[in-house]
């Protein structure tokens, strides 16, 4: 029996030794000093054009990518005119509305703060066919969005499409009084309902270059599931639709590859992305990114709660929040730093109802500004 003990405290010293001999591998390539221009956009050919530049990171950088600040950034017509974009934040530039010409070519060009300069092939101005309709079906998991579109002509053949979703939302509490300069008073202004945004990142694109007609049907944009914040009231997306070229258009596939389907066994390597962008002071400097040129094509819907299944219940992103009591004569020390709001006002105590500042004040996750094309 002791010889037994002694044969499973040798196996496990070994063990032990053998994980204190495992050190974590870190190829040189994450840790390259390297830092890239990274270009981002296409040229609006019938409204404004926004290009984000900014530079790569290491693989092992937690940070944001970091915006390019002021680069000089152009829009050339072959053997044409120059528009420049004007300079925002974060590494973002946008032009004023244009009205591109149709049958001539484009291209960008940028001249950074250290005097490299970068420019894009000229490439064709592709027209984008109106979208037909966005459709939508309720599904045994969730809501289901789909774009259709077509283009009589047969010159599309390569769509792209991007969106924009808003959606309302409300507070558990509706707060009646602001504690404002010492002293208790009526709120004039709504901030328990509000609307939130965000922007597609997913890259949605589609070809019908191997079929008969250039029809998409039913292209499955987006999918939000049954319990999705997004539906509790009413929801709208605003599609956006791109023709693009051949070369575009294997660009963003294979930048999807690369992005989306990897980290499993069967899952394609990555491969080279190489963009039609270039660097003009140094030939040899990579350059990340694919400027295309197209007119936009939007369309908007709405979605209504009542038209969704009853029996589906949005998740309560609120579920921790409490009424709390606060004395009268606690108010100024209470609601001085703003932490906690009130809501109204009780008699017996003497006091006000109240929770924190993230159970009253919508705007610290939206707006409570009702946008313009709200319906």
């Amino acid at each position: 029996m002791l010889a037994c003990y002694y044969k499973y405290y040798l196996v496990g010293c070994l063990l032990l030794l053998l994980a204190s001999c495992v050190e974590p591998y870190r190829p040189d390539v994450i840790q390259l000093p390297h830092n890239y221009l990274v270009v981002d956009g296409f040229i609006n050919s019938n409204g404004r054009t926004t290009i984000r530049l900014s530079r790569t990171l290491n693989l092992d950088d937690a940070k944001t990518p970091p915006g390019e600040a002021n680069a000089q950034v152009l829009i050339e017509e072959e053997g044409g005119p120059q528009f420049t974009l004007a300079q925002g934040t974060n590494g973002n530039y946008t032009s004023q509305p244009l009205r591109l010409n149709p049958t001539r070519r484009y291209r960008l060009r940028i001249r950074t703060a250290d005097n490299q300069e970068y420019a894009s092939d000229f490439v064709e101005n592709k027209i984008t066919p109106p979208i037909d309709s966005i459709s939508w079906k309720t599904e045994s998991d969730g809501l289901q969005i789909y774009v259709n579109t077509h283009d009589a002509e047969q010159k599309t053949h390569y769509y792209r499409w991007k969106y924009d979703e808003t959606w309302e939302f409300t507070t558990p509490f509706y707060s009646l009084l602001e504690y404002k300069n010492n002293q208790m008073v009526d709120r004039r202004e709504d901030i328990s309902h509000c609307w939130r945004g965000s922007s597609s990142s997913a890259i949605s694109i589609s070809s019908t270059a191997k079929l008969r007609q250039d029809v998409v049907s039913e292209f499955p944009l987006v999918k939000l599931p049954d319990n999705s914040i997004k539906i509790k009231y009413k929801y709208s997306i605003l599609v956006k639709q791109y023709a693009q070229t051949q070369e575009a258009y294997e660009y963003a596939e294979t930048l999807k590859k690369n992005t989306e389907n990897i980290g499993t066994l069967f899952d394609p390597l990555p491969t080279q992305l190489t963009g039609n962008i270039k660097c003009l002071s140094d030939p040899a400097e990579p350059v990340i990114g694919f400027v295309s040129v197209a007119s936009e094509e939007v369309k908007r819907i709405f979605i209504k709660r009542g038209q969704l299944p009853p029996t589906w219940r949005s998740l309560e992103e609120y579920a921790y929040c409490e009424l709390d009591t606060v004395l009268a004569k606690d108010a100024a020390t209470t609601f001085r730093n703003g932490g906690t709001l009130p809501i109204a006002e009780i008699m017996m105590p003497a006091g006000f109802t109240a929770s924190s500042v993230d159970c009253v004040d919508c705007r610290l996750r939206g707006t409570n500004v009702k946008p313009d094309f709200w319906e």
